[in-house]
């Protein structure tokens, strides 16, 4: 039966959501202050790996804590205004690195990640901007190849997945990055990949074709989800109230507060990332790059080369401190020696996190007709397609093939 689904944002999550319902025949509203694919969507590092299986809480990994906070170029940030509320999500996040925990978490992670460079090419087809997913690898740079264990769990964890992976050395890499710095020893390279030439263009591009599929896109901002008789449900936005037989909330970072007046409450946190596009590099990067120290991401995209990372918890709406993004600037001067950094454009944005990397699918217990559709944490490029497949197949009351009990919403209590 076609039903009247109402997704409450347009970011990769929301939109792939409304593709996957319109495909099943169901009638699409979609409910966003901003236009499609312009927050996290637009500005995240590109990669579109199937064999993301490793989250971001990992054994031994509070040791590098406190270096990372102690370095003004590190990955990870927390202002001290906000540490206080910070620490109960950061007390989760570590116990969800607890090596009991790991194989069922990688398991739902590949499960999500798996079939997303096919379904990136379905949604595409007929966009005419099919061109914009391309095939490649992903490349993780080592300084010293000494430090390369593939015993590490991170990577055993991928073996164990199947991840077609492989260790080469100095010539090799210079053969595939010649724009590398000469420092890199070997990397780690994961085949079979693909990443996006413009993450905001695939998004645009599939929400025009959601449009042209009959999805009906609202620029207005939804300021609380209200239960109504029969199991329908009333949105108040801006101005208006919007009626729909069932909700998706896939809002990213600001879910929460829409939850939070119907007694819901879930760990989630913003945990905000920078990039910066040099957009007359003067030079060519041929696949995903990850700088291992660093952790972060370096692609040659439309617009220039991209340098996505970093992890910065000063809460949803804290004014952004784009020194975070000029750091990649002077690393981008260290990584590839003939890059022009001069050129640069910087970004903010908030990634919905849950401390075990794995986001929030299916329906709200004690809501009927609400979904959720949130808290892909790094991963919301990738795991997109196949949320919204599961999502079209929660509303049509079929099976979706996945195991959603990892990604209960309840999971924490």
């Amino acid at each position: 039966m076609s039903k009247d689904v109402t997704i409450v944002g347009a970011g990769a999550v929301g939109i792939a959501s409304a593709l996957s319902l319109l495909e099943l025949g169901h009638r699409v509203t979609v409910l966003d202050p901003d236009p499609p694919a312009s927050g996290a969507s637009h500005g995240n590092a590109g990669v579109i790996s199937p064999w993301t299986c490793v989250p971001q809480s990992m054994p031994g990994l509070w040791r590098s804590v406190p270096k990372w906070l102690l370095d003004p170029e590190g990955p990870l940030v927390v202002r001290w205004s906000y540490a206080a509320r910070f620490l109960p999500w950061a007390i989760k996040f570590l116990r969800a690195g607890n090596p009991e925990k790991l194989p069922a978490i990688a398991d739902a992670m590949n499960a999500l990640n798996r079939p997303n460079v096919d379904l990136y090419r379905h949604h595409l087809r007929g966009t005419g901007q099919e061109h914009l997913v391309a095939n490649s690898c992903y490349v993780h740079v080592y300084r010293r190849a000494a430090a390369i264990d593939l015993n590490q769990i991170g990577w055993r964890l991928r073996a164990e997945h199947s991840v077609p992976m492989e260790v080469i050395d100095a010539p090799t890499l210079r053969e595939m990055e010649p724009a590398l710095s000469h420092d890199y020893e070997a990397a780690v390279i994961i085949k079979e990949q693909a990443r996006a030439l413009d993450p905001g263009g695939v998004g645009k591009a599939l929400a025009e074709k959601a449009r042209k599929m009959g999805a009906n896109f609202k620029t207005t901002r939804v300021k609380e989800l209200i239960p109504q008789p029969g199991g329908l449900w009333q949105l108040l936005c801006d101005g208006e109230t919007h009626t729909a037989d069932t909700v998706v909330l896939a809002a990213g970072v600001w879910s929460a507060r829409l939850l939070e007046p119907l007694g819901v409450r879930v760990p989630l946190e913003a945990e905000r990332g920078y990039h910066v596009v040099l957009r007359n590099p003067g030079v060519q990067i041929n696949n995903s790059i990850m700088e291992t120290d660093r952790k972060f991401v370096a692609s040659s995209m439309s617009a220039g080369v991209r340098m996505a990372g970093t992890a910065e918890f000063a809460g949803i709406d804290a004014e952004p401190d784009y020194r975070r993004a000029r750091i990649f600037q002077s690393l981008a001067r260290k990584i590839f020696p003939g890059i022009n950094a001069d050129d640069a454009e910087e970004w903010m944005g908030r990634r919905p996190s849950m401390p075990d990397s794995l986001p929030c699918i299916g329906p709200v217990p004690g809501h009927e007709n609400l979904l959720v559709a949130f808290g892909h944490s790094h991963y919301g490029f990738g795991m997109a397609p196949a949320t919204g497949r599961i999502i079209g197949h929660l509303v049509n009351g079929s099976s979706p093939n996945v195991n959603l009990a990892p990604y209960r919403i309840d999971r924490f209590g």
